[in-house]
């Protein structure tokens, strides 16, 4: 994609963005069970009795477990193409204010941000309703963007 294109982008509204979101929520789904298959037999193999809650201070050592392995999948994705399978299906893509591929740091900051804006009653989504640029909250802390692609031209039959 050319430079003079990037510029041109056009920012995700908001709904494009939650879509995309729903969508990767049944890949995060498959994350959870992955994880808590390995919850289970690290427990198992120290011996703990699975049928009682853990330990307070393990059950807050799971949730961010859980939490960085749902980050690793994000940032993992952002940097390799910007784009999360369901950002693909709503042709959405995370850029850096530069155009390309965000940096590792913005991925992470924007992996701890993003939840944040949306568990505040959601303000740090809503904010691009009302930014000039159409960024949310945590796309301005960040330094990333989130652009709408344009469609593929229509591929010629032979």
């Amino acid at each position: 994609m050319n430079t003079e294109l990037q510029q041109t982008l056009p920012p995700a509204n908001l709904i494009r963005r939650l879509m995309a979101m729903v969508y990767d929520a049944f890949l995060l789904l498959g994350i959870s069970f992955a994880y808590g298959i390995a919850v289970l037999l690290l427990r198992l193999l120290f011996g703990d009795d699975t049928m009682q809650a853990p330990h307070p201070v393990l059950q807050v050592i799971i949730v961010i477990g859980l939490w960085f392995f749902y980050a690793l999948f994000y940032v993992w994705c952002w940097r390799r193409t910007g784009q999360t399978l369901g950002m693909k299906s709503w042709r959405i893509q995370l850029q850096g204010y530069n155009q390309k591929t965000p940096s590792w740091k913005e991925c992470w900051l924007r992996s701890i941000l993003a939840p944040l804006s949306l568990g505040v009653l959601g303000i740090g989504y809503f904010w691009c309703l009302f930014d000039k640029n159409g960024a949310c909250l945590h796309d301005n802390v960040s330094h990333t963007r989130v652009v709408l692609l344009p469609k593929n031209a229509p591929k010629k039959k032979v």
